[in-house]
C-alpha cells in the first residue's frame, strides 16, 4: 500500500459504462446505460437517448422533478441496487453555490452519479512541545459503510436545506459531542474531490475540509452510534497507518494525507510521489 494507492482507488472508474444525466443543459450526473434505458418505463418523464438521460423539457418545476426522481429511487430499491432509502435528500446542482435543480434521496445519489458534497473535520491537539496529535475515530461495527474502520473526528454529507456552517454544528454535536461554539472554531482549509466507480454507480464526492484545534482537556464523545471509540494519535502513527494498511475508511485516507501535507509531515523530500499525491487529491 501507499498514499498514492489510496488516491488511485478512489478515482478508479470507466465512463464508457455510463451516459450523462442532463438537466437544463448541464451534465449533473452519470448513469449506467441499463438504468438509463429502464427509467422511461419507470416514469415517462424520463427521456433516454443513446447519448444521454434527461427529464422531459416541460418538467421544469423543482418539486415535479424531485417527484420523478423519487420514483426512480423507489425503483432502485425494488431492483436491489440500493438496500433502502435514507429519507435524507441531497441537492442536484449544476455547480456548487447554484440553485438546486432538484433533490434526490441520499441512497440513490451514486446510481445517478451526481456530485455529492460533504464535510470532513480534522480534530487535532498540540502537545507540550508543539507537535500535533490527531483525533482518530473507530467506526461502529454495525455501520453499513466501512464498519470498524478508522475515521475523522467529524464527517458528514451535505443535505439540502442546511448551510455548511449549520451542518458542521449538527455533525459536531452528533459525532463528537462538541458544542456549537467549539464547532464554529473549525477553519476551512480546502476541498478534496474524487470519482469512484462502485456497484451502485459513480461516486462523485467533493469534500470540504476543515481543521479544528481542540484543547488538550477536551475528549470527543460520539452520540449517534456511528463511532465506537476515539483515540489521539501522533502524526507518525497516522502516516504509517494510512500508508501501509487498509484500516481507514476509503475517503478518509485522502483527508488524512491532505492533513499530513498541509502540516509539513509529508514533504517533497520524504515522499517521491509527492506531486502525484498533491494533484490526485483535487481531481
Amino acid at each position: 500500500m501507499s498514499f498514492l494507492d489510496h488516491i488511485r482507488a478512489c478515482n478508479a472508474h470507466d465512463l464508457s459504462g455510463f451516459r450523462p444525466f442532463e438537466l437544463d443543459g448541464h451534465t449533473v450526473g452519470w448513469v449506467r446505460h441499463a438504468l438509463a434505458e429502464a427509467l422511461p418505463g419507470v416514469d415517462p418523464g424520463f427521456v433516454a437517448t443513446a447519448e444521454r438521460l434527461s427529464i422531459a423539457p416541460e418538467i421544469r418545476d423543482f418539486e415535479a422533478r424531485s417527484t420523478l426522481l423519487d420514483h426512480a429511487a423507489a425503483y432502485l430499491v425494488e431492483q436491489g441496487t440500493v438496500t433502502a432509502l435514507r429519507g435524507e435528500y441531497y441537492p442536484i446542482l449544476p455547480r456548487w453555490g447554484a440553485e438546486p435543480l432538484a433533490r434526490l434521496d441520499r441512497a440513490a445519489v451514486g446510481a445517478f452519479g451526481i456530485e455529492a458534497y460533504g464535510l470532513h473535520i480534522n480534530g487535532f491537539v498540540r502537545d507540550e512541545a508543539g507537535g500535533l496529535l490527531l483525533w482518530v475515530g473507530r467506526r461502529a461495527r454495525d455501520r453499513e459503510v466501512a464498519p470498524g474502520q478508522l475515521d475523522n473526528l467529524i464527517a458528514g454529507g451535505q443535505p439540502i436545506g442546511l448551510t455548511l456552517a449549520e451542518n458542521l454544528e449538527k455533525e459536531a454535536s452528533e459525532e463528537a459531542g462538541l458544542d456549537a461554539e467549539t464547532a464554529r472554531r473549525a477553519m476551512p482549509v480546502g476541498a478534496i474531490s474524487y470519482t469512484m466507480e462502485t456497484p451502485a454507480g459513480l461516486k462523485r464526492d467533493r469534500l470540504f475540509v476543515y481543521d479544528l484545534e481542540l484543547p488538550p482537556g477536551v475528549t470527543p464523545v460520539n452520540t449517534d452510534g456511528e463511532v465506537e471509540t476515539f483515540e489521539l494519535w501522533p502524526l507518525d502513527k497516522v502516516a504509517d497507518s494510512v500508508r501501509d494498511t487498509g484500516d481507514w475508511k476509503f475517503n478518509v485516507n485522502l483527508v488524512a494525507t491532505d492533513f499530513l501535507i498541509r502540516h509539513g509531515w509529508l514533504t517533497p523530500e520524504n515522499e517521491p510521489d509527492y506531486l502525484d499525491i498533491a494533484r490526485g487529491l483535487r481531481r
